[in-house]
């Protein structure tokens, strides 16, 4: 069960879940239509085979965990590419800072094309980007087009983040690019509520943040996470905080932020795919959202 406090490396308690997620990518990587393309997603779970196995690649799926497999690659698709498009989208709009929350196993600052003297920060735990580095290190990973600097904040988001955030360089005078991406269920209520105040404090006009919203996928006795513990291999109720919160639109309303979003159902028709309408209605569920200051 998680506490206040716990910590993790990548084979244990959340950091599997950032592996399992790097696993989606893989595999939708492999798909002639994918939706996104992350040439460093197979590396990772390679990296961590020798502790924890899980599919990269089509041929890793032939069981009866295939279905749940293709399910969650394909969710993960539609789910970077929108986050992709927002990010992207505002850098072409002149944001120079992108902040990566509880960045995990994110590949973006090496795969997306930033404009030159974008700086990604990417903030998580010390176990969690030690592993990544040595697995970029061994691919020898750059930035695509060489436009982005990849900075490293290690702190935990339960902590004081904001200061470590600023002594690594970030600027917030300036307009930022914001990433919640697999995050929020995995704060405690009161973590999450302090979160957006310090991201609503940092962010100058201009800035924008991408959040993905669970909803009620978080209920505890949902068949959602039990579909969800079924693709990771663990029980992710273990995971969640599963304590009241409020809801991520109203709440980033609240705070003056201008927020429009789909739900991942709604994203995946406009790019010509189709999810799965079972898995407990996750899909319909899970809202991805774009707010602006």
């Amino acid at each position: 069960m998680r506490t206040e406090n716990d910590q993790w490396g990548i084979t244990e308690s959340v950091g599997v879940t950032a592996l399992g997620v790097a696993g989606g990518r893989a595999m939708e990587t492999h798909r002639p239509d994918g939706l996104v393309r992350d040439p460093y997603a197979e590396a990772f779970v390679d990296a961590a085979a020798g502790e924890i196995r899980l599919p990269a690649r089509p041929s890793d799926v032939e069981d009866e965990t295939a279905a749940d497999w293709r399910e969650q690659s394909a969710y993960i698709g539609v789910r970077s590419r929108f986050f992709d498009s927002v990010l992207t989208a505002a850098a072409a709009d002149g944001v120079r800072q992108v902040v990566l929350l509880a960045a995990g196993l994110d590949t973006r600052a090496q795969r997306l094309d930033w404009p030159a003297r974008t700086a990604v920060y990417e903030v998580d735990q010390t176990g969690v980007l030690d592993f990544k580095d040595d697995v970029l290190a061994e691919h020898r990973a750059t930035a695509a087009g060489g436009g982005a600097e990849r900075v490293e904040v290690r702190v935990d988001l339960r902590d004081d983040w904001p200061a470590a955030l600023r002594d690594a360089g970030f600027d917030p005078s300036a307009p930022t690019a914001w990433l919640a991406e697999g995050l929020l269920p995995y704060l405690p209520a009161q973590a999450e509520v302090d979160l957006f105040d310090r991201v609503t404090e940092l962010s100058a006009p201009g800035s924008q943040l991408a959040v993905e919203h669970f909803g009620d996928v978080v209920d505890p006795d949902g068949d959602a996470l039990a579909s969800l513990s079924r693709r990771f291999g663990l029980d992710v109720r273990e995971l969640f905080f599963a304590d009241d919160r409020p809801d991520a639109e109203e709440r980033l309303a609240s705070l003056g932020w201008a927020v429009t979003g789909a739900s991942a159902a709604e994203l995946a028709a406009s790019y010509g795919r189709e999810l799965d309408p079972g898995l407990g209605g996750l899909h319909g569920a899970v809202r991805l959202l774009d707010a602006r200051r």
